[in-house]
C-alpha cells in the first residue's frame, strides 16, 4: 500500500505564490509518475502537473509558465511551485502516484486565491 501526504495549501492573494509538497510512503517502486490534480466543486479533477521517469514533466495548459513541478532528492517527494496565482487556480489539489501497483491519491489540500 502507498500513502500520500500533501502539505502547503492555504489562502493567498492574486499574484502571489504557494508551494505544495507531497511525500509518498509505503511499498514504493522506483518507476512511477507523480503529480497534482485540481478539483473544484461539481467538476472533475483536472491534471495540473506531472513528473515521471528521468524527471520528464507535463503541465496543464492553464498553468504553463507559472507552475513548476519537481522531485525532491529522495525521489519520494514532489513539490509544486505555484507563481502568479489567480482566483481560477482555487480548488482542492490532490497528489497522485501512478505505478505498476496502481493509482494512489492523497487526501487533498485546499488552495484559495483571493482577488
Amino acid at each position: 500500500q502507498v500513502e500520500l501526504v500533501e502539505s502547503g495549501g492555504g489562502l493567498v492573494q492574486a499574484g502571489g505564490s504557494l508551494t505544495l509538497s507531497c511525500t509518498a510512503s509505503g511499498s514504493l517502486v522506483d518507476e512511477n509518475i507523480m503529480g497534482w490534480y485540481r478539483q473544484v466543486p461539481g467538476q472533475q479533477r483536472d491534471m495540473v502537473a506531472l513528473v515521471g521517469g528521468r524527471d520528464s514533466v507535463a503541465y496543464g495548459t492553464s498553468v504553463k509558465n507559472r507552475f513548476t513541478i519537481s522531485r525532491g532528492d529522495a525521489k519520494d517527494t514532489i513539490h509544486l511551485q505555484m507563481n502568479k496565482l489567480t482566483p481560477e487556480d482555487t480548488g482542492v489539489y490532490f497528489c497522485k502516484l501512478h505505478s505498476a501497483q496502481g493509482d494512489f491519491w492523497g487526501q487533498g489540500t485546499q488552495v484559495t486565491v483571493s482577488s
